[in-house]
């Protein structure tokens, strides 16, 4: 049976362990150009997942990641980082991952094949319609992440599902398909390196497109984030005195006047008279600072 584009060698790897080592990194580190180059040829599909997953969160449900090995720690890296660059409570965000915490300390195994796993996790997880499942695998045929699917279809959840090789069967009936078809790894079958850099990338962009609908991203600058320490604190105060255009001790003081709402504070800032004014304006927008400080605006000039 002829394998898999991802369990394909890259032809250029042909003695690879008899060159020196400048040239062995230059080889690795263009086929992970190459793959991320890729992502490009995806576009249209990771925006439609973003609207997706968007509108998921927005109505209320939950965004689940589903994967197995390297594509787990793909989706692991992209879901941890959610709740506190974006502000959205982490409750809302479900990480399923084959094998669970005890696959992190042994990656290969068992684990990506326990389909009746899969299926309990979906159950325990308490998954229904309104919640939508993102689905990771490099060959597209791992049985951890085709159980979780059919068991997400079921329950009436939306289906994401990304892979790195075309017409794979986590394709099968998914309401996106993002098909990152990346070059034949120059390791063969360690889509730790290609793949996993463009799944990273896709992922990358998903989540943050996703964060931008829901209004939590202002000229860049991550208007939702959670300051719970003290680097992300002054970032707080750094990303209110820029959108304000104050110094960072008034910043700070917004801040503080608004509980540590980046959003609120700016509204502060802008003029409004105090921190439950600014709530409801906020809410009045559906938390988009842009069209809240548009808002602001008005009221202040009709005075």
């Amino acid at each position: 049976m002829e394998p898999s584009r991802t369990e394909q060698r890259n032809d250029r790897a042909t003695g690879l362990d008899e060159k020196s080592p400048d040239v062995v990194v230059r080889l690795l580190l263009d086929a992970q150009i190459a793959a991320a180059e890729v992502v490009a040829n995806a576009l249209d599909p990771i925006a439609e997942a973003a609207q997706i997953a968007a509108e998921t969160i927005s109505g209320g449900g939950r965004l689940v990641y589903a994967a197995a090995g390297s594509s787990g720690l793909m989706a692991l890296a992209d879901a941890l980082e959610i709740p506190g660059t974006y502000g959205i409570a982490p409750d809302r965000i479900v990480i399923l991952i084959a094998g669970g915490i005890a696959s992190l300390n042994r990656l290969a195994g068992t684990y990506e094949d326990d389909v009746s796993q899969a299926a309990k996790d979906i159950a325990e997880a308490g998954l229904r319609a309104g919640d939508c499942l993102l689905a990771v695998s490099a060959s597209g045929t791992t049985p951890y992440a085709l159980a979780a699917i059919d068991e997400a279809r079921k329950r009436g959840l939306k289906i994401i599902s990304i892979a790195n090789n075309r017409n794979a069967p986590i394709f099968d009936g998914a309401d996106v398909a993002i098909a990152l078809e990346t070059p034949a790894e120059m390791v063969a079958g360690s889509t730790r390196m290609g793949a996993g850099t463009a799944q990273k990338i896709a992922l990358n962009l998903l989540s943050t497109l996703m964060a931008i609908h829901l209004g939590h991203v202002h000229d860049g600058y991550m208007v939702n984030l959670v300051a719970d320490n003290i680097k992300l604190r002054e970032r707080a105060v750094r990303i209110v005195s820029a959108i304000s255009v104050c110094d960072p001790g008034e910043a700070a003081k917004w801040l503080d006047a608004s509980g540590g709402s980046v959003k609120e504070a700016v509204l502060l800032a802008a003029g409004a008279k105090d921190a439950n004014k600014a709530t409801r304006i906020l809410e009045s927008n559906q938390q988009r600072l842009r069209p809240a400080l548009s808002e602001l605006k008005e009221i202040l000039g009709s005075r």
